[in-house]
């Protein structure tokens, strides 16, 4: 167990940093690092070609796709609401869902897995530069933890889906 080192120095600063750090192996561990719980978002889509993502297990059902961008959208959110971005400016028209596929090819699939890919490392890039005020630091944290616990949570959406393709 790795315990956080507090200094005489500035306590406060030094138990900030480590909490962000904390904070940033959970959203790496549910992205894209080695996690003790399986695949994480990152290695749920490994591998899942373009007919795959676009295949759904029923009408009005998500597909591999659409729950891909939706993780996106998230991500998005969540760094807006740490960095008081302004809301409408994702990457992409719309919000929460996005209707996929709209050209069904591997390099559109592709482009829209690196929205994903950029989307991850724009939140870390906001978290890894945050300074926790007391008054900031419960919110903050509650964000944080809950955009790895929606990477796990469509991570295992999406491995099921992709047993049940018949692609």
């Amino acid at each position: 167990m790795t315990v956080l080192k507090v200094s005489e120095h500035n306590p406060v600063v030094d138990a900030n940093e480590g909490l962000i750090r904390v904070v940033l192996n959970l959203l790496d561990e549910a992205f894209d690092k080695k996690s003790w719980h399986g695949p994480n978002l990152r290695g749920s889509i490994r591998g899942v070609t373009a007919a795959q993502a676009a295949w759904r297990i029923a009408p009005d059902r998500h597909n591999i796709w659409e729950l891909t961008l939706h993780a996106a959208y998230w991500k998005y959110v969540v760094r807006r609401r740490l960095s008081g971005g302004k809301r409408g400016s994702f990457v992409l028209p719309g919000s929460n869902f996005f209707t996929r596929p709209i050209e069904s090819s591997e390099s559109a699939w592709k482009k829209d897995v690196e929205i994903l890919v950029a989307e991850h490392r724009a939140l870390r890039r906001v978290a890894a530069g945050l300074s926790l005020s007391s008054q900031q630091r419960r919110s903050t944290l509650h964000l944080l933890r809950g955009a790895a616990a929606h990477d796990i949570y469509h991570a295992g959406q999406i491995r099921l889906l992709r047993r049940l393709c018949p692609l």
